[in-house]
């Protein structure tokens, strides 16, 4: 059996996102070291050096269950050697964003709205990543090239919405992130801006009052959508970094994805749903798996998510239900599908 080693570092408060960001886990090894596990214990774990490395922040590390091999935030993060497995259908642009990609930087699929990818950089590497093959050097823009894309919005008086994605947008700094919101915000047909985030989960330190300065500067209605997974994702730093931005304002969502060995029974999404009404966030997605290769081995079937769907329809009020989506390339919008009850 493996010793639990303590983890003196949850003493720490203090310290910075960015210092949160750089003692990040890279190696498999000092993440098992560190929740207390055996390699033994985890059946075909990578314990080389995957394609798509991993990378765990340690307030995450803190929240897995020490000595537990199938915590299901581990399950989330932890490289298994069927990623290397090719799969038939799973491809490695699932959603045709290839299409899209208009311009560096720019991913427009969807009237009304258009998508920034500000970095190819993710705090927390997840194992189900549907863009973990996405050609991040080709969009990579400084801020005089991010001209070209404001133009681009600037011409299309049809854009209201615009969204941060990534990576994780909110790896950038706050200086950069200032300018190109105050940018957008000068743009008049532009309303709202979204931000597609983990890291108030992963690391909370980054919602820093820097942030919440420029995020709640300019007249746009701001929307921050979380990716939250499980209820154990939520511990009381977390809460605290969500109620700093509702205090601020924002309107905060969260979309999941239904993963198996992770959250794919209906208590563990009830619950989930529950803890994120509790911390002010209301449940918005519940996405099936975007067929990625290397990530099959999450997968559900359709029949199988509609059931599990229709079980927590039966238990919450409606306003907690996620809505069921799959995203079809080509389509006008996600696809909803009806919970069978």
């Amino acid at each position: 059996m493996c010793p639990i080693i303590p983890r003196s570092e949850q003493l720490i408060h203090s310290i910075s996102w960015q210092s949160e960001l750089s003692r990040a886990i890279s190696n498999v090894n000092d993440l098992l070291t560190y929740t207390g596990n055996c390699a033994d214990d985890i059946e075909g774990l990578d314990t080389g050096s995957p394609s798509f490395p991993l990378r765990v922040p340690r307030p995450y590390a803190d929240r897995i269950q020490q000595g537990n091999p199938n915590d299901p935030l581990l399950r989330q993060v932890l490289p298994l050697n069927v990623e290397q497995q090719p799969t038939p259908g799973y491809i490695s642009d699932p959603l045709d964003e290839a299409t899209s990609n208009r311009l560096p930087g720019i991913i427009h699929k969807y009237h009304g709205r258009v998508l920034l990818i500000l970095t190819g950089a993710c705090a927390i590497n997840c194992r189900y990543c549907f863009r973990r093959e996405f050609p991040y050097h080709e969009n990579q823009n400084s801020m005089a090239e991010w001209q070209q894309a404001l133009d681009y919005i600037r011409h299309n008086s049809s854009i209201t919405e615009v969204i941060y994605s990534g990576g994780d947008p909110l790896l950038n700094s706050d200086t950069k992130l200032r300018q190109l919101t105050r940018a957008i915000a000068d743009i008049p047909h532009v309303k709202r801006l979204r931000i597609h985030t983990r890291l108030p989960v992963v690391i909370p330190q980054r919602i820093s009052t820097e942030l919440l300065d420029w995020l709640t500067e300019t007249h746009l209605q701001t929307v921050m959508v979380i990716h939250c997974n499980h209820a154990n994702e939520i511990d009381e730093p977390t809460e605290q970094a969500l109620q700093r931005l509702r205090q601020h304002g924002v309107t905060l969502l969260n979309q999941s994805v239904l993963l198996k060995g992770v959250n794919d029974d209906p208590k563990t999404l009830i619950d989930l749903s529950e803890r994120l009404f509790e911390v002010g966030v209301m449940p918005y997605y519940l996405h099936l798996l975007d067929k990625v290769q290397g990530a099959a081995h999450f997968d559900l079937d359709k029949t199988q998510a509609r059931q599990l769907a229709g079980k927590i329809a039966a238990k919450l009020p409606g306003f907690l239900v996620p809505k069921l989506v799959f995203e079809q390339p080509g389509e006008v919008a996600k696809t909803a599908l009806l919970p069978l009850l």
